[in-house]
């Protein structure tokens, strides 16, 4: 064989062994590794164009742009086989789990007003999130407690509601506090998505929790749905600081990454990275622009708003 055979016959065999090392070799898996301040938590099909739909691959692709974390609010419907399939991977690739949603019941009342089978469905829900949690090495589960009490003749005033959602959330927590977990309540915006819903803001969320008094009930407090309720983001999450447990992130208006609206998000990072925060960030967002490229913009506006 001719030298120049020789040459071309070893490029080929290499190009064929890095086109087989991943499903995702394109013109970001090579990119360096970002080494994150904080741990951000992409959710599957983020990066589904450079990462492709197995979503072990897509985790990996996460933990090779520096990612240590991960989040699934749908985790729960998936089979056992997969849940434990994505904990494997995850433990090999020292990310952390972060959310899934344990009861989201989103437009029902469910937790302000009394309703014997209602509740046990809500409590059952929690002791199947028991074993989902332990299943992927899950700390956290997210818990929306339903809608106001505000239609009806006999609709309840809101002391009695609030009392309500205290009581079934203490019940919960007896669930929940035997295996040291934690359920984190999310606000929600009444303005672009969730009209109705009981828990809006950051001080209601920092009530609930006082009274519920357990380490197994926190604040999720969700930067998107908090900037169009209240704003202030920075004093009201320094002032409910001992009950948050999570964050999730989203740029207003649109719910994209980081950069594309109104939220400085350098600043918001920069002070939740001075508190020594060590829980995680979940990217519940969508990506702005499409495809591979834009897959690269939430990966780069990641990059910017940490770097503080």
């Amino acid at each position: 064989m001719k030298r120049r055979e020789v040459l071309a016959a070893g490029a080929a065999i290499g190009a064929a062994a890095v086109a087989s090392s991943s499903i995702y070799a394109g013109p970001f898996a090579s990119s360096k590794t970002h080494d994150f301040k904080l741990k951000y938590a992409p959710h599957f099909n983020m990066f589904k164009n450079s990462a492709g739909n197995d979503p072990i691959d897509q985790l990996k692709f996460a933990a090779d742009q520096g990612f240590t974390a991960w989040e699934d609010n749908g985790m729960k419907k998936k089979p056992v086989e997969l849940q434990e399939k994505i904990a494997k991977t995850m433990d090999k690739l020292g990310m952390q789990m972060g959310v899934f949603v344990a009861h989201g019941s989103i437009g029902k009342i469910t937790f302000a007003r009394k309703n014997d089978d209602i509740w046990e469905a809500v409590l059952q829900d929690i002791r199947d999130s028991v074993e989902v949690a332990k299943r992927v090495n899950a700390k956290w589960m997210t818990v929306v407690p339903g809608n106001l009490d505000e239609t009806g003749r006999d609709r309840l005033e809101m002391g009695y509601q609030t009392a309500n959602v205290v009581e079934l959330l203490r019940r919960c927590c007896d669930i929940l506090e035997p295996h040291g977990l934690v359920m984190v309540l999310e606000p929600l915006n009444w303005y672009a998505n969730h009209g109705g819903a009981f828990l809006q803001g950051s001080p209601q969320a920092y009530q609930i929790c006082k009274a519920v008094n357990s380490p197994s009930c926190k604040i999720l407090f969700d930067i998107y749905h908090q900037q169009i309720t209240e704003g202030n983001l920075i004093p009201n999450i320094k002032k409910c600081w001992d009950e948050i447990g999570y964050f999730q992130c989203g740029d207003n208006p649109g719910r994209k990454e980081p950069g594309t609206g109104e939220i400085n998000y350098r600043n918001v990072f920069r002070y939740i990275h001075s508190r020594s925060f060590e829980g995680l960030l979940g990217m519940e967002h969508g990506n702005s622009q499409k495809g591979v490229e834009g897959e690269q913009a939430v990966i780069d506006a990641y990059v910017d708003a940490d770097s503080f």
